[in-house]
């Protein structure tokens, strides 16, 4: 298990921890880093080991980010998902909030809501940026909820110091440790003004899958976007 660790507010904090893989993938054009729907499955697939080991008994998907890598483990795991809405970036200024905005909680008093209470919950996500978010989470989960045992996953965790603090007693698990770049992901396509196929294409050349043809991979991916921009322009 490896450990991060800076000084904060003149204490020592973890900055990662889990036993994720540390993954390096290659910058776009554009400078971002684009992840396929098959390199996210894979990633959630590779921590179903370490939720099953934990053992929960409901998922809280954090959306947006979290809801399709829950709907992954939840195939593998056989566990029943709830959602909340948090917000910390503004997706107009692509930047962070001061503070985390809470939009939407789960109901406890029905469905699958009646599972947190006293029980063990794991709480999904997919990107562990700065911890603010996760933070958040698990506070406003123990406060509301009173759940027996939390865990934590992430599909990414991001390898640099961390704003908020996950508590030691908070089952950690990270599918991947990843660069400090921004991550684009599948479900986000059009918000980054590709088609999911452009994006998927994308992906593949961060992933280095043209290795034989040195430098050649995001040329290939340039040519696609190009005709599909061009397309565009035509209709």
């Amino acid at each position: 298990m490896a450990f991060w660790i800076s000084a904060a507010a003149g204490a020592a904090k973890a900055m990662w921890r889990g036993d994720g893989a540390t993954v390096e993938r290659k910058l776009a054009p554009d400078g971002k880093v684009y992840f396929s729907y098959a390199d996210i499955a894979s990633a959630v697939s590779s921590a179903v080991p370490r939720v099953k080991a934990f053992g929960p008994d409901v998922i809280v998907a954090i959306g947006g980010g979290g809801f399709i890598p829950a709907r992954m483990l939840r195939t593998e795991c056989a566990v029943p998902i709830l959602a909340v809405s948090l917000e910390l970036y503004d997706d107009a200024t692509k930047t962070a909030r001061d503070t985390v905005e809470l939009k939407q909680w789960f109901d406890e008093g029905s469905g699958f809501g009646k599972l947190v209470r006293g029980r063990r919950v794991l709480i999904v996500d997919e990107v562990d940026d700065t911890r603010t978010t996760l933070q958040y989470a698990v506070e406003e989960l123990r406060r509301r909820n009173a759940p027996a045992a939390v865990a934590v996953l992430v599909v990414h965790n991001k390898r640099k110091p961390k704003r908020g603090a996950v508590p030691q007693d908070v089952t950690y698990i990270a599918c991947e440790h990843v660069a400090d770049h921004w991550n684009c992901y599948p479900w986000d396509a059009a918000a980054y003004g590709h088609a999911i196929g452009e994006h998927e294409a994308l992906a593949r050349a961060c992933a280095g899958e043209c290795r034989k043809f040195p430098g050649a991979a995001f040329a290939v991916v340039g040519a696609i976007v190009g005709a599909a921009l061009a397309a565009r322009l035509k209709n």
